[in-house]
């Protein structure tokens, strides 16, 4: 791609925020000119705003350190003019946050979400590139009842679902997920937390991380939805249910997946599957996708996360242990690295597609 769009970061002193600035420091077709986060942090430079705080294993980017920190608020005509879009990893109420992005998608400034707050809105499409490229089809009918041109809002999915959904995608089509039971094993870091700033998590583990059950049973529900007329609709099945819990990982989210299919595969049909699935992503050989999506694993003791959650700088996802079950049909665990492909890589990903297929132009 010859043209290099201009990017800002709103939220770039959170965890999320920090990781966007290491994926676009050498991203060959985006540029960071704009960083905003809250009223606290605005004036400073970024090394002032985040150093006391900075939390990735490099160094914060060079060509970042003395750019200043805008409000991420009440800075957004100046923000909007110096950007081609924005990617936003704000910690603000959910209602603020929703008012926010349409805020900057109706300045026509196109809002590529990490949060939570228009995942459920009918017209905005939450991609898994490698699953549903399709869904950003859906952004004219958004722009229209925006009143925009160019302004829209695309958000990624909840890292939670990096591990499973994307195991589970690609087998629904040829023999129907029907039930599936996950239970997953999730890093501190999906709290935006180190083991320093979180003591109380080392040697222990919390069986209840606030609301994620509830995002890890209906999300899947609108990937696997369909556009009709001006919406997305969620689809009705695979039937979900989740327990998610909280383990002393830095990075990496671990998913024991249960599930039951409309025609059960053979075990071998299931791992073909897996081994030669490419989505959009790969077609289009986007910068940040994976060569291949999906592994698996034949010994008995992987995935690891220690091992395998940088597969593919981290766009991987990991599968294993394949066997079939006394109560459901077949169970597997899978694994994903929940600030790459689970946030901030999975983002970067969504925004070069839409840059891919023409929305950003």
């Amino acid at each position: 791609m010859s043209k290099k769009y201009k990017v800002g970061i709103v939220g770039a002193t959170g965890m999320v925020g920090q990781r966007f600035a290491t994926l676009l420091a050498d991203h060959p077709w985006f540029e960071v000119t704009c960083l905003a986060a809250s009223a606290r942090s605005a004036g400073k430079t970024y090394r002032e705003a985040v150093e006391a705080r900075w939390c990735m294993d490099t160094d914060i980017p060079e060509s970042m350190k003395n750019l200043t920190v805008m409000d991420a608020v009440a800075d957004i005509d100046a923000i909007t003019e110096k950007v081609d879009f924005v990617f936003c990893a704000v910690d603000m109420k959910k209602e603020e946050i929703k008012k926010l992005e349409e805020d900057y998608a109706k300045r026509e400034c196109p809002v590529i979400s990490n949060n939570s707050a228009h995942r459920f809105t009918p017209d905005v499409p939450m991609v898994v590139p490698e699953l549903n490229a399709e869904h950003i089809n859906i952004i004219p009918a958004q722009r229209k009842r925006l009143g925009t041109k160019k302004g829209f809002i695309a958000v990624k999915s909840n890292c939670s679902l990096q591990s499973y959904v994307p195991a589970l995608f690609p087998l629904h089509e040829k023999f129907g997920v029907k039930d599936v039971l996950v239970c997953t094993y999730q890093a501190i870091s999906g709290a935006s937390k180190t083991f320093e700033r979180w003591p109380e998590m080392v040697d222990n583990v919390i069986p209840y991380i606030g609301g994620e059950e509830e995002k890890s049973e209906k999300e899947p529900l609108k990937l696997w939805g369909k556009i009709e007329g001006n919406e997305i609709k969620l689809a009705d099945k695979p039937n979900f249910t989740a327990q998610c819990i909280r383990v002393p990982v830095s990075n990496g989210h671990l998913g024991a997946v249960f599930v039951n299919f409309e025609r059960k595969p053979e075990k071998e049909e299931m791992i073909n599957i897996w081994r030669s699935f490419k989505g959009r992503a790969q077609e289009l050989e986007l910068p940040s996708a994976p060569k291949q999506f999906l592994y698996y694993f034949t010994e008995n003791d992987r995935p690891q996360i220690k091992s395998e959650r940088m597969l593919e700088n981290g766009m991987a996802v990991s599968i294993g242990r394949l066997r079939e079950d006394t109560q459901y049909q077949y169970k597997f665990v899978c694994l994903s690295h929940n600030t790459l492909r689970g946030a901030a890589g999975g983002a970067v990903l969504l925004a070069e597609l839409l840059c891919a297929e023409g929305f950003m132009d």
